[in-house]
């Protein structure tokens, strides 16, 4: 991507509290669904409920914020042709930001969530917070630097759990026990000094987050295997975080007693087991163990469909979706179907960016 040679306006953080009301952010939402062919003031009353009085208000107060824009007329039924309104996607970004165990993706993302820009770089997550500030503080300036947007909703960071997506905090992170109790979100909102939100989450809940927009099924898990392994729920379509937002420790499920120790203190995890196999080059055994652990999800909270991820999956994506398609066939209700998850290597950090746009369009995804 081109690189401006010259430091841009910094970004502006924007100040949308008053277009962030209930109604408005369904017609947001409504806007966002409809693309640029955009929908009438009609259309957003049918569906939202809402009076055509108080669609043509939150309508004006979009286009007034450069929110939104007309998109031409419908065709005429008989009266007066209708006026289009569509979103205006470069209006405002977010940042997302996946932090890996050993390397950091970056992204600007415009509303509809469209990559605009992108950055890789080394991440040394066992280095310590001042390491890692460092890294993502540089790596965030020389994104903005090369878009230069305009207006910044928020950054989402997507990181290794277990953490407190409510409190901003990360925990025990396997491999990684130095992190327990660091408040992450806190110390990088004032590390990056935007004036914006900072959002946090797991990894898998990004991702789950972002794959739940496609509504391919109410409810899914997401298996991502990579340098660890988790999952992220959606039930109901939303992200199920569980009441301490601990939900998705997929990888801690004890399917061999007394087996290898696991670096989260336990023995006999899916995760020791599952990255054993994959350092020993047996593929196949990876992808049944991931299978087993598959099935006893699919058993247990009865989902639609399961989809893969993680840069350990997309090495041999037949291979995994074989072994875990094999283990959940013949299941009571028919086989769930399984697939690799669209986005491919960019489905974490896609998400990391609908953590800081969802609350634009009321899409926080469950608790």
């Amino acid at each position: 991507m081109h690189r401006t040679t010259t430091a841009p306006t910094a970004p502006v953080g924007a100040n949308l509290a008053a277009l962030r009301d209930h109604n408005t952010a369904l017609v947001l939402g409504l806007l966002r669904e409809a693309g640029e062919r955009g929908a009438s003031r009609a259309e957003l009353a049918g569906r939202t409920g809402l009076t055509p009085q108080a669609v043509s208000k939150i309508t004006a107060r979009l286009r007034d914020g450069g929110l939104a824009a007309e998109a031409g007329r419908r065709a005429s039924t008989g009266g007066k042709p209708a006026t289009a309104i569509r979103l205006v996607p470069g209006a405002a970004h977010a940042v997302g930001l996946h932090l890996d165990r050993d390397e950091m993706h970056a992204t600007l993302a415009d509303l509809t969530g469209t990559p605009v820009a992108a950055r890789t770089a080394p991440l040394a997550f066992g280095a310590g917070a001042e390491a890692v500030l460092a890294t993502v503080e540089r790596e965030v300036a020389a994104l903005l630097a090369e878009a230069a947007p305009a207006t910044l909703l928020g950054v989402g960071v997507a990181a290794p759990g277990p953490l407190d997506h409510a409190g901003g905090v990360l925990h025990r992170v396997t491999g990684h026990p130095q992190w327990d109790g660091f408040p992450l979100r806190d110390a990088l909102a004032e590390r990056l000094g935007l004036g914006v939100p900072v959002v946090l989450d797991k990894d898998t809940n990004a991702a789950a987050l972002g794959l739940a927009r496609t509504r391919a099924a109410d409810s899914f898990a997401y298996l991502h295997l990579g340098t660890g392994l988790g999952a992220g729920l959606v039930l109901g379509r939303g992200v199920h975080r569980g009441a301490r937002t601990g939900a998705g420790e997929f990888g801690h499920q004890v399917l061999q007693l007394d087996g290898p120790p696991c670096p989260c203190g336990n023995r006999g995890c899916i995760e020791a087991l599952c990255l054993a196999a994959v350092a020993a080059g047996d593929t196949g055994r990876a992808a049944r163990l991931l299978g087993v652990g598959a099935a006893n999800l699919v058993r247990l909270l009865d989902i639609d469909l399961v989809l893969l991820g993680g840069r350990t999956v997309l090495a041999d994506p037949e291979a995994y979706t074989a072994g875990v398609r094999d283990a959940l066939a013949g299941g009571a209700g028919g086989a769930v179907p399984v697939a690799v998850a669209p986005g491919g290597g960019r489905t974490v950090v896609d998400g990391a960016a609908e953590l800081a746009l969802a609350p634009l369009f009321r899409t926080t995804g469950g608790v």
